[in-house]
């Protein structure tokens, strides 16, 4: 267990009752459910990989926030560092995320989010694969905020874009359209080759926001519709 894990488990013990059920009920949902789902890796690099996020370098990948269960199955034991909001609710899924031995870094780089930026890039500086969801916590769906990309560029790291889209799914009447794999979908993961973040400035790097939002896009379409 890495310390951040250690540290989760050990926060779950200072939430009330009812967030601890919601918890546990949570992660036992999670486990049942993700022994009846596959992985398919779409795309062929070989580097990169549903159980396996890298060589050792750091990345930064990029999916929407709606396919944060499918990602969560999809990369489990990865050892992953994900931003989740700061919010409760965001409390309570980096909870069951620890439990799948997926770190979490708190916060929102497009709400005062400087601090989690600096969490990012220490991530990154030891080595570590990060993901964020460029789109959350609230939205707009489907928008690529520009976080994601000044850490990216601070750190002279690529970007790796991601889609992790399940066959056959229920669809939640959120911002996001949240997805819930139904039981014996395959979970189909789509990235794009590295991107280089090559502006001289982070304000320039945040100019590429739109660029990546159509490359992300674009790299849903070519799932199966669902």
């Amino acid at each position: 267990m890495t310390s951040a894990n250690a540290g989760a488990e050990g926060g779950l013990r200072a939430l009330d009752w009812r967030s601890r059920a919601i918890v546990v009920a949570g992660t036992t949902v999670m486990r049942g459910l993700a022994a009846t789902l596959h992985t398919r890796r779409v795309t062929p690099d070989a580097a990169i990989t549903p159980g396996r996020l890298g060589d050792g370098r750091p990345r930064l990948y990029a999916f929407w926030h709606a396919q944060m269960i499918p990602a969560m199955v999809a990369h489990r034991g990865s050892g992953i560092a994900v931003l989740i909001s700061a919010h409760r609710d965001g409390e309570l899924i980096a909870r069951v995320a620890a439990r799948f031995g997926i770190e979490a870094i708190r916060g929102s780089t497009s709400r005062g989010g400087a601090g989690a930026l600096r969490a990012i890039e220490r991530a990154l500086a030891d080595g570590q694969p990060v993901a964020i969801t460029p789109d959350g916590p609230r939205g707009p769906a489907e928008v690529f905020q520009a976080g994601a990309l000044i850490a990216a560029q601070r750190m002279a790291v690529p970007v790796v874009l991601g889609a992790i889209v399940p066959t056959r799914s229920w669809r939640l009447n959120t911002w996001d359209r949240f997805i819930v794999p139904k039981p014996f979908a395959e979970i189909q993961v789509a990235y794009t080759e590295e991107l280089k973040v090559t502006a001289e400035t982070p304000r320039l790097a945040a100019s590429a926001a739109t660029e990546f939002q159509a490359r992300l896009k674009a790299l849903n379409e070519t799932l199966p519709a669902r």
